[in-house]
Formats: structure tokens, C-alpha cells, sequence
């Protein structure tokens, strides 16, 4: 691919439409040179890798608008693309994206201890030669914590001074889209970040948070009885409510406060145990409204297949999360989720590590007696050789995975001209789970982005929707944004079609959940293969947090997982080391203890001075 991330990747909007058209063309790669071959010995053989990525199916993108008009409008400020045969170390991630960024005021995760700094004056390891846009953190146009926690900070950015002038009409065309498709960053995967979630603490310990910045969801929202809702979660949106009776704040805290330490209190749970969440929420003495808040807004649970105690723990897990940055428990990166793999790529580069683009695999080289990999051949006929391989479940063929059955996703990605509830500032970040019309369907999971995310331009909502397929995306999921948004293209529409958002452009496609397939289910993998999946259907990003940890401790047990990096001048540098640095090339820098076995292994190590017994 010439993009980072593969499934988990964002595009602008141009980079979307190439997306979709590769896909829905669905051409082989076919390899007509075999001069690889050659490389293999008598002791060897080869599993071959897939030429064909079958992870996305039943793209379907619609326009509700002109879209003749916009056929000779190019996307402003496009770069001319220069072709990528490896990257390596900080100028690979320089270029991962391609796009055109305002400078960023940024706000970045540090440990919990630290205080926040008032500016780092840090540039990303990323940083292209001769850009000097540096990244700083500014108190006033930071959010920091409620709680006083100051591990996170959220940032807004200010809007650069090309952005679309406010005399601009509000009515927004297929054309403006195209023309301002660099403000557009649309992830594959819709997913937020929760505040005591995995991914948080990891990027907080690692250090790699300083390559991102956050926005705080500012609603939760819900859809009941036809309309759309927003839903009151921490105690002060409790107690200002206009839409709940004082009764009804009083049931809803009563309750809340049981969920934070339910496990106190088995005897008020236990025997309903074997009954769902729902009907467990039946027996609590709440309304039918704080019912349907709790359950879809609140636990964000199935009401069929919910146990009483996965409800308890998802709502205590949603409480918990409350008031950390903010009046939600949800955060989402600036500029999409996409940018939290690039993160990950930007401090592996720091650190020696080499991200190759539009570099493909032709297959791996096992060893016959002992059955382990050895090497792996790329598409230039070059041997790769390694101790450890790990592989995304799209590269396998389907000879291996002959024993997987696999779960969908359904994903539906919407441009719209309004929120679905409009408020005074139109600055809003919203999640919204839809209630499945027929009992058996899963929920739907909305997820509205506005433009100071830096995911769309200006006088547009970014609008994703995902559940679990049970058919193709558009038959899951049209019937909830025909119910959300006006599809009508007719400039004669009725009343209540008018008070929607309306709908600029769609696009559906089911995305394949590889989570949770069991490694022994893959046939003929060698021991130190490894397979990670891709994005899974829920809203957090535990499951690939504790993935990627269970795959590090197989390959190097005694080694902690994604440590603190240490700080550049508790770093030694070998003398031998800083002559070929200085001659252009990336070493990674050794120290003055000898390195671990797996540190040896793997080509380099890092050295780190450890001055006062810091972890």
C-alpha cells in the first residue's frame, strides 16, 4: 500500500474516492517475474501471501448533489506525488500522509505526575526536511482535566488563513468538496478513545502521545420515540436537565452511584445474573426513558444478548471514564484515528525502526527441518531474513485460512450540512447509538465529527456509522440514515424532511472483523509467525492494545512492552557509532550495559542512562 495503516488508515477526500475505486474494481496483482524463485533452496519451502486484499466488500458511494459540475475542479494545494519504493526511519513517516496541515497548537498526553508545559517546542520525528512547523501546547487553548489529573490535554486548533471565507453560502456543493478535499480526514475504522481506556495509558506510558493531539466528545446523544436527544451522564448534566423530572435525576443518580461499586453490593444483582441487562433495568424502579438512556447511551449494550453483568461493567466502565477531560468519557484524535498509527510509525523511526511503502511481499521462506520461518522475499527478489514475522490476517491466502470464519463490519461514512441536533455552537463532537428496529439486529453506533477535528471543511459534519453486518452495509444500514438525514435531491421536499441534515455524499462498505480468530485456526504457520487482525466492530481500542501486547510477550517475554523511551540526553552514543551518523546514516545508538539477548537479535539496541533509578 502507499498509505499507513491499512484498515485502520484516514484519506482526504480525493485519497477516499482512489480508495474506493480501487476496491470496487478488485484487480489482481498478478507477478510475472519469478526470478525470486531462485532464492529458495533444496531445505526450504515457501507460503506464498495474498496478492489480493478481500477485507472490503459491497462499496457503494453516492452523490446527492451535481456532480458534473465538479468533473474539471482539482483538489487545492495537491502535491505532486514522488514514488515511495521504501522508507525508512523519520523520512518514511514524513511521507505518510501527504496533506496540507495548518500549524498545530498541540495537546498532548504526559504522564500523570507531570505537570503540563506551557510549551514544548517539540518538532515530530516526522518532520519533513526544511518544515520548521513546530508543535506547542498552549494553555489557553487547551481542556485539561475536571479532576485535576492534567495527563491529557485537548486541543483545538485555530483555523489556518486559507480556510473558506465566512461570506461563503452555506449551501455547500459536490464541487466545494472536491476543491477543499485536503480538509477532509475519513477514517476506514470509526472508533473514539476511552479516557481510562488501554490505548490512553499506553500512549501516556510510551511517550508517544506527543505526536497527537485530542478533541473531547462533547455529547452523548440518544434517538427515542422518532427524535434525537441529548443524553445527561455526569451529575452535573444530571442536575441541569430540562428534559428529566427532579424524580427522574433522583432515580438516575441513585442507580448511577450503585453501578461505580456494583460488586459491594451482590445481593441487589445476583439473581439476575441469567437475565439481560434489559431486564434487569426493569426490575430498578426507572422510567422507560432513563431505561433507553442507560441502555443504548449510557452501557451502549445489546438488549437481546447483554448479561445483567456485562452491563454493570460496561456502565461502571463508562462512569469511570467521566470527568478525566471532560463532561464525557470519549476522546477522539485530530485529524482521525488514522493518525494513531502513523504515531506509533513516528516513534519507532526516532528509535531506528524502518516503515516500508508500496512494498510488497511475495512470500515466506520456512525451513523444512525445523519448521520455523527463516526470511520473507519482497517484490524486488530481495531475501529479508528475521527471528520473528508478524502478519495481518489480509496477507494470508486462502489456503491457510481455510478453518476461519470470519465476522463483518458494516461502515457507512456520510457528508452532511448540518448536525443531526443543532445547537448554539456548531463545534460538536457526538456519539449516538440508534436502537435496532427489529429485536435480533444489532445497534447502530453514529459518530458525528465536526470541522475543528480536522476531518471535514467548514459548514460540513463528517458522519460515521458501524454495527455488526448481518447483510450488505447498505441494507444495515440506510434504513437508520434515512430515518437520521434527508436523502432527497429534489429541491421539493416536505417539512420534516427540511428540519434534517441533508446528506452531500455517502459512501457503504463492509469491512472484515478478523478479531478473535484463534492462531491454531490458521493452517501450516510456522511457530514464530504471528497474526494480527484487523479493526474489530466495538467503539474502543482495547482489542488491539491487548493484541499487539499478547503478540510482544510470545516474542520477548522478559522485556516490558512498549516502555517509556528515554529522554535525548540520557541517551550514550558509541564513538564508533557517531561517525557513520554523521555521514547520513541511522544507527540505532548502543550503551554502555550490555544488551538483552532479543535487544541483540534484532540488530541494535537502545541504550538509556538511567541517572536517578527513573522507570
Amino acid at each position: 500500500r502507499n498509505y499507513y495503516g491499512g484498515n485502520w488508515a484516514s484519506f482526504s477526500f480525493s485519497g477516499l474516492l482512489s480508495w474506493i475505486k480501487e476496491n470496487q474494481q478488485k484487480t489482481d496483482t498478478s507477478d510475472d517475474c519469478e526470478d525470486w524463485r531462485k532464492l529458495i533452496l533444496e531445505n526450504e519451502e515457501v507460503i506464498s501471501l495474498s496478492k489480493k486484499d478481500k477485507t472490503i466488500q459491497h462499496v457503494e458511494d453516492f452523490c446527492f448533489g451535481d456532480q458534473d459540475s465538479a468533473e474539471d475542479v482539482e483538489e487545492a494545494g495537491a502535491l505532486p506525488k514522488l514514488p515511495i519504493f521504501g522508507a525508512s526511519g523519520a523520512e518514511g513517516v514524513a511521507q505518510e500522509s501527504e496533506k496540507e496541515c495548518p500549524p498545530m497548537e498541540s495537546a498532548l498526553p504526559e504522564a500523570e505526575s507531570q505537570e503540563p508545559e506551557k510549551a514544548t517546542g517539540t518538532k515530530p520525528a516526522s518532520a519533513m526536511e526544511g518544515n520548521d512547523t513546530e508543535i506547542t501546547s498552549k494553555n489557553e487553548s487547551c481542556h485539561s482535566t475536571a479532576l485535576g489529573e492534567s495527563a491529557l490535554e485537548l486541543g483545538k486548533t485555530e483555523a489556518a488563513p486559507s480556510e473558506i471565507s465566512a461570506q461563503e453560502p452555506k449551501k455547500v456543493t459536490y464541487s466545494q468538496i472536491v476543491r477543499e478535499g485536503r480538509r477532509f480526514n475519513i477514517d476506514l475504522v470509526s472508533k473514539l478513545l476511552y479516557s481510562r481506556g488501554l490505548l490512553i495509558d499506553l500512549l501516556i506510558k510510551s511517550n508517544v502521545s506527543r505526536y497527537a493531539e485530542f478533541k473531547n466528545a462533547t455529547r452523548i446523544l440518544a434517538f427515542r420515540e422518532g427524535k434525537v436527544e441529548q443524553v445527561p451522564c455526569s451529575r452535573a448534566d444530571v442536575f441541569n436537565s430540562r428534559q428529566l423530572a427532579m424524580v427522574e435525576k433522583r432515580m438516575l443518580m441513585k442507580f448511577l452511584t450503585f453501578c461505580l461499586d456494583y460488586e459491594q453490593h451482590p445481593d441487589e444483582y445476583q439473581d439476575y445474573e441469567n437475565s439481560t441487562f434489559a431486564q434487569f433495568l426493569r426490575t430498578r424502579k426507572l422510567t422507560p426513558s432513563l431505561q433507553h438512556f442507560i441502555l443504548h447511551s449510557i452501557a451502549m449494550v445489546s438488549e437481546t444478548d447483554c448479561s445483567t453483568l456485562e452491563g454493570l461493567q460496561a456502565t461502571k466502565k463508562f462512569l469511570q471514564c467521566l470527568g478525566r477531560y471532560g463532561n464525557t468519557p470519549f476522546l477522539f484524535p485530530l485529524y482521525g484515528q488514522g493518525e494513531i498509527p502513523q504515531c506509533f510509525c513516528r516513534m519507532c523511526a526516532v528509535f531506528g525502526g524502518i516503515y516500508c511503502l508500496r512494498h510488497s511481499v511475495q512470500c515466506l521462506v520456512v525451513d523444512k527441518e525445523s519448521g520455523r520461518c527463516k526470511a520473507i522475499v519482497d517484490h524486488f527478489g530481495q531475501r529479508i531474513s528475521a527471528n520473528y514475522f508478524i502478519v495481518e490476517d489480509s496477507y494470508l491466502s486462502e489456503s491457510i485460512c481455510t478453518n476461519v470464519c470470519y465476522r463483518q463490519i458494516s461502515r457507512a461514512v456520510l457528508i452532511t450540512d448540518q448536525s443531526v441536533l443543532n445547537t448554539d455552537s456548531e463545534q460538536q463532537v457526538s456519539i449516538l447509538t440508534v436502537p435496532p428496529v427489529d429485536l435480533g439486529k444489532p445497534a447502530v453506533c453514529v459518530i458525528e465529527l465536526c470541522s475543528s477535528t480536522m476531518t471535514c471543511m467548514k459548514d460540513t459534519y463528517l458522519v460515521h456509522l458501524t454495527c455488526p453486518s448481518t447483510k450488505t452495509a447498505r441494507e444495515d444500514l440506510e434504513p437508520v440514515v434515512q430515518k437520521l438525514f434527508n436523502l432527497n435531491t429534489e429541491k421539493e421536499t416536505e417539512n420534516e424532511e427540511l428540519e434534517k441534515p441533508r446528506v452531500l455524499w455517502a459512501v457503504y462498505f463492509n469491512m472484515r472483523d478478523s478479531s478473535g480468530v484463534d492462531k491454531n485456526l490458521y493452517d501450516g504457520l510456522p511457530s514464530n509467525v504471528y497474526v494480527c487482525s484487523g479493526p474489530d466492530s466495538a467503539l474502543g481500542n482495547d482489542c488491539a492494545v491487548k493484541q499487539a501486547e499478547t503478540i510482544f510477550q510470545e516474542m520477548f517475554p522478559t522485556e516490558e512492552f512498549c516502555p517509556p523511551p528515554p529522554n535525548p540526553e540520557d541517551i550514550i552514543y558509541d564513538e564508533d557509532e557517531i561517525a557513520p551518523e554523521e555521514s547520513g546514516f541511522s544507527n540505532s545508538p548502543e550503551t554502555k550495559p550490555e544488551p538483552s539477548t532479543e535487544e541483540s537479535s534484532s540488530g541494535g539496541s537502545t541504550a538509556v542512562k538511567k541517572e536517578d533509578n527513573e522507570e
